[in-house]
This record gives C-alpha cells, sequence and structure tokens, in this order.
C-alpha cells in the first residue's frame, strides 16, 4: 500500500511539471537530394542533405512565468540524412542552437549557442537562405582563417557562435526589429565577438543591416551586411551586400535575387552574386583572392505545407581555386569554373 502511495505521489510530481511547462515541441526538417557537380573535366554524383533547407532535428519549450514573462529552451541538431551523422564537422551534437532565454514586453534575452545577427541578415536576403548550391556565402572570403576543425580554425562566429549572449527587441515597435550579441572567447582564438542587426519590415517591405566583429590572429575579423527586399507580388525582389575584411585585405560581395510565383504551388528562384577583393589581398597571396561570379537558378514545387519537391542548378566562376559550387565538390582550378545540379525532397515535421 505504501509503495503504491509513493508511486502515484511521483506520478503526480510528474504530472505537476508537465502542467507547468506550456508547451514543448519536438520538430525538424529532413531535406535529401540527387546531387551532380563537375568542375575541370573531373565530376561528382552523390546523394546528399541540405538542397533547399538544413536538415535538423530539435526539442523546444515555453513556459509561462505569469505577469507577462515566459522562459523558454531550444535545442537543435543537425543532421546528414543520406547517412545518418550529426552533420557537424566540428563534432558537436547540438550544433545549430542550444539556448535558454526569458521573454516578455521587454524583448528576449537568450544565453547559449546560436546564429549570429550579422548572419542573420544574410540569410534573410539570400533567396536561398545561405543553403544548398545557391548559398551566397560560397564566395564569401574566410582569408584563411577558417578551418575543418575547431583544432585549427582561427575564426568561427562567420555563422553561429559558443558562449553567446543576445538581446532581441520587443516584437511590437511598429516594424523595427533587431538582436545584439556578445560571445565571450574564453581564452579561444577565433570565438570572441560582438555585433548586431537593425531592421525594419512592413508590409511588403524589409531593410535590415548587420555588423560583427570577432578578434583573431591579434587582429579583427570584420563583417558588415545590408539587405533589402520588396514583394510585389509578381516577383520578390532581394539585394544584399557584404564586406569582409581583416588586416588590409577587404572582399565585398554584391548579390541580387528574385522568387517568382508561377503557379499555386511553384515558384522559381533567382540570383547572381560578385565578390571582389582589394588590390591588398590581391598582392597578398593568389590564395587570398576572391573575385568570382555565382549564378543559381532553381524551382520549388510545394506538395503540401510540409513535403516539397526541387530542383536547383549554380556555377561559380573565379579567379582562383577557392571557390566551387558546393564544398565537397571537386575543386575548381584557378580561373576556372564549377558547376552543379541537384534534385531533391524535403520534408518538414
Amino acid at each position: 500500500m505504501k509503495k503504491s502511495l509513493v508511486a502515484l505521489a511521483v506520478l503526480a510530481g510528474f504530472a505537476g511539471a508537465a502542467a507547468a511547462q506550456s508547451s514543448v515541441t519536438l520538430f525538424g526538417v529532413i531535406d535529401v537530394a540527387a546531387r551532380y557537380t563537375k568542375a575541370n573535366g573531373n565530376d561528382v554524383k552523390q546523394l546528399t542533405n541540405d538542397g533547399s533547407s538544413s536538415s535538423r532535428f530539435g526539442v523546444r519549450g515555453v513556459e509561462d512565468l505569469g505577469g507577462g514573462l515566459k522562459a523558454g529552451f531550444w535545442l537543435e541538431a543537425g543532421l546528414a540524412a543520406d547517412s545518418g551523422s550529426s552533420g557537424d564537422s566540428f563534432g558537436r551534437f547540438w550544433s545549430r542552437r542550444a539556448s535558454v532565454s526569458l521573454m516578455g514586453d521587454f524583448g528576449e534575452v537568450r544565453l547559449g549557442r546560436g546564429k549570429t545577427s550579422t548572419r542573420l541578415v544574410v540569410d534573410d536576403f539570400d533567396v536561398y537562405s545561405t543553403t544548398g548550391l545557391g548559398d551566397v556565402t560560397r564566395v564569401y572570403q574566410g582569408f584563411g582563417l577558417v578551418g575543418t576543425t575547431l583544432a585549427n580554425t582561427n575564426y568561427d562566429t562567420n555563422n553561429r557562435a559558443d558562449n553567446l549572449v543576445q538581446y532581441f527587441l520587443p516584437s511590437d515597435l511598429g516594424g523595427v526589429y533587431g538582436s545584439f550579441d556578445v560571445a565571450a572567447g574564453e581564452g579561444q582564438q577565433g570565438r570572441k565577438m560582438y555585433g548586431g542587426r537593425l531592421g525594419y519590415k512592413a508590409g511588403d517591405l524589409n531593410v535590415a543591416g548587420g555588423y560583427q566583429t570577432t578578434d583573431t590572429q591579434n587582429t579583427k575579423f570584420k563583417w558588415a551586411s545590408l539587405g533589402a527586399s520588396y514583394d510585389f507580388k509578381v516577383v520578390k525582389v532581394s539585394a544584399l551586400y557584404s564586406q569582409l575584411k581583416v588586416f588590409s585585405y577587404k572582399q565585398n560581395i554584391y548579390t541580387i535575387g528574385a522568387v517568382v510565383p508561377v503557379t499555386a504551388a511553384g515558384s522559381v528562384t533567382a540570383q547572381y552574386s560578385k565578390a571582389e577583393t582589394n588590390s591588398a589581398a590581391d598582392r597578398a597571396a593568389p590564395g587570398l583572392r576572391g573575385d568570382a561570379q555565382a549564378f543559381t537558378i532553381g524551382y520549388q514545387h510545394n506538395l503540401s505545407k510540409r513535403t516539397a519537391l526541387y530542383t536547383t542548378a549554380s556555377i561559380i566562376d573565379n579567379d582562383n581555386g577557392s571557390f566551387r559550387v558546393q564544398s565537397n565538390a571537386v575543386p575548381a582550378a584557378a580561373g576556372g569554373k564549377s558547376g552543379g545540379l541537384d534534385v531533391g525532397i524535403k520534408h518538414s515535421f
């Protein structure tokens, strides 16, 4: 009898905890594509991920604390669906986001790992959302600071950052939005950063700018982006400008893109980017030259709100071998081109 009472008390405790938690949601995206890439007469045929959206799974929750105050958590991991691996080359499990936050009329204060504010500007105004063959950051220059593991990289805040403290403005500021970041380096190279973004969105217009700086190699890696879009209904046009700078080296990237709805369920996307480095980078070493042009066109057909078919074709024409249409594609020769085509399916849950 006593054991039964104890068991009931434990179950009641769990029920009370569940009731206090307003909501917990399991979510994710599975995106897999058949892809063909080619450069310099060599080609690769593969089944790959993230052709239209980044594959991921996660769990998030919000608790109502009363008085307009809420607490939330968000855990999100990358997923390589073709192999079942985590998809993070640095070995992180919750590689995309791991954060806890407080939300209220004041906005949101968020602590943990997450996307930087400046990268959010680029994501918003790249019509491919920095994913797949059309990802605009394929022609962004790392100036030799970005490695393949945490042990050999001197710059690790170009997309997400560890040890991040973020503040997001309230959502009721008449269309004004923004967020501001500070990341502790904790004694590691290329991790200490600060930055932010500020934008205005009303109706069909969206304009935003972002800036961040990261301490690395006794200098700073600086990144500024400015974007704008307008939805004319028959076509949504986006424009994006970014500048990357370290030492005296600079790279400017100019991008224009369009999304054209052609049926009730389908749309065509197209984008062009031109990347140019300054003379200091050109003189330093051929590998630092960032001159390139990227052309991408795609089509997505929505089978439902959760499932879509897509195809994307892209080509990069560059002055050196640094840029290729996909990070795992065959290398492009200096002064050469690389191209790719994929056909895929994505499902959200």
